[in-house]
């Protein structure tokens, strides 16, 4: 007998009730005894609100009647500041928040709609991983999934948040998005558990050790480590803030012509760098007072200090900036903090946001640990990375500028734009007392007791009439040397007129960077 319009209504009703509950009585139940928020509760604390469509709410894995809706995620698409955003959120009271083929239908489903549309893809991660009794059908997903990952990378962002413990497919997910953002003791990301690690190679190691928030971001895996859920939102709010929803579009312009002429804050910039090359200072108090509102959006704060990447805003609109951070082995680069900006290069040049290279460094950290662990080989994918960048790039030095290093933060050699210098820049193959020891060895050891005297000469020697700005700018390789006071101006005034910079692709269908 058919039903009335009354009956299916009330089907409909009973079938949406039971599709936003769909896990188990005794899941929720441990959900809610941690505290823990649901999958669309999550996706409200991103999204603006009451602007979340839901997507794919009744499907579930055919076969049984009895399957629960969903499938273990919630997909959909809403704003984030207006803008259009993807995004999907696992459900850990449906078989774990574990992939089987409705599960990676939905979710491939939401990745082909921000190809379409163009617009960010968010995961909200909350999973076991591969469904062991899916077999292959769950693996066969996961790789349907990260087909649909390569298409979007570099065309829209995508981000991954970890909420909870994320193993194997559910970490390699992850790692191939632009950004990983972790909460602390409540993340955990890795290929094999513990007990896995221990029954095959024996090793006792702490699911903190393995795959904590803290531990990955130290890896370079995770690229923010959030005390909370909530602030993981809000910073993920906030980075999207900064870049375009694809890149056939431009970042939001905020608040831009503040400040058009000099002030208090600029002025103090005059006496900010300490009279001694080896005083160290926080690069984070420098470039605070060079962009827009004092505002500077880090990533990978964690992970290679001596190194900072991170977005601000120039005259309202997006930058990526890299720059040395004197109080982390003097800035010098080593391994992890050259494949940091190399990979954070390519991220802005993916999306057509310009870079700002702030430059204080010794060169690259020498040693037997460096060359074992590749220094050479991330060195060049930094080189690479930046000689590659066809976006706006401004450089400015503003004390060291040695060696290896000179090269691969921004000269103009490997393609920078402007590049701009305070009277406090270095520039040279090596600092003074590393060029006299090795210019003037012999004369220094027949001076006697005269050595020190005679060495500090020639220090002083070296740095009046070699590492100087000047130097650099005679020969071209600085366009301007300048006040430290009109630094935030200069770099206004030269991404205005870099703005309309148009640059060819080359002949190649891809860069060969040394992996």
């Amino acid at each position: 007998m058919a039903m009335t319009t009354a009956e299916l209504l009330a089907d409909l009703e009973n079938r949406l009730e039971q599709s936003l509950n769909p896990g188990s009585a005794r899941a929720i139940a441990r959900r809610e005894e941690k505290g823990l928020p649901g999958p669309r509760e999550r996706i409200r604390m991103l999204l603006d609100p009451g602007s979340f469509i839901e997507v794919g709410q009744m499907a579930r894995n055919p076969g049984d009647p009895n399957n629960p809706y969903g499938d273990g995620v919630v997909t959909g698409h809403g704003t984030v500041d207006g803008r259009p955003v993807a995004v999907f959120s696992h459900d850990q009271t449906v078989f774990g928040g574990s992939v089987g083929e409705m599960f990676g239908r939905k979710v491939a489903s939401i990745m082909d709609f921000a190809a379409r549309v163009g617009c960010p893809c968010v995961g909200i991660n909350d999973s076991g991983g591969a469904r062991v009794q899916d077999a292959v059908t769950s693996l066969a997903w996961y790789a349907e999934m990260g087909r649909r990952q390569i298409r979007l990378s570099g065309m829209c962002p995508q981000v991954s948040i970890l909420l909870g413990k994320c193993a194997g497919g559910a970490a390699y997910a992850p790692i191939n998005t632009d950004l990983v953002v972790a909460v602390d003791e409540q993340a955990y990301m890795f290929v094999t558990g513990p007990g896995v690690i221990k029954s095959v190679t024996g090793e006792d190691v702490t699911l903190d050790e393995l795959g904590g928030a803290r531990a990955q971001a130290a890896n370079g895996n995770v690229h923010h480590v959030a005390p909370s859920e909530e602030e993981a939102f809000a910073w993920v709010r906030e980075y999207l803030s900064f870049l375009p929803s694809s890149r056939y579009e431009e970042a939001p312009v905020i608040n831009q012509g503040l400040e058009p002429h000099v002030t208090e804050s600029d002025l103090a910039l005059d006496t900010f760098m300490p009279d001694s090359d080896n005083a160290a200072y926080d690069m984070h108090d420098l470039l605070l007072n060079i962009f827009d509102d004092g505002h500077f959006h880090e990533l990978a704060a964690q992970t290679a200090p001596n190194v900072i990447t991170g977005f601000a805003r120039v005259d309202g609109r997006s930058v990526g900036v890299v720059a040395n951070q004197p109080h982390v082995l003097s800035g010098a680069l080593d391994q992890v903090s050259a494949d940091k900006a190399a990979r954070f290069v390519r991220i802005c040049d993916a999306y057509e946001i310009p870079l700002v290279f702030v430059v204080d460094t010794p060169g690259f950290l020498p040693g037997l640990e460096q060359e074992r662990h590749g220094v050479l080989r991330s060195g060049g994918r930094f080189l690479q990375a930046f000689a590659a960048a066809t976006v706006p790039k401004v450089t400015v030095v503003v004390r060291k500028a040695y060696g290896g290093g000179y090269a691969v933060m921004g000269c103009k050699q490997l393609g920078a734009d402007v590049n701009l210098a305070w009277p406090t820049a270095r520039i040279a193959v090596m600092g003074a007392d590393a060029a006299v020891s090795l210019l003037y060895h012999r004369e220094l050891e027949a001076a006697g007791e005269g050595r020190d005297t005679l060495q500090q000469q020639l220090v002083d020697a070296y740095n009046e009439n070699v590492a100087t700005p000047y130097s650099a700018a005679e020969r071209g390789y600085i366009d301007v040397v300048i006040e430290p006071s009109v630094t935030r101006l200069e770099i206004r005034r030269a991404l205005t007129l870099l703005r309309g910079k148009r640059t060819p692709r080359g002949d190649q269908k891809h860069h060969l960077i040394p992996l």
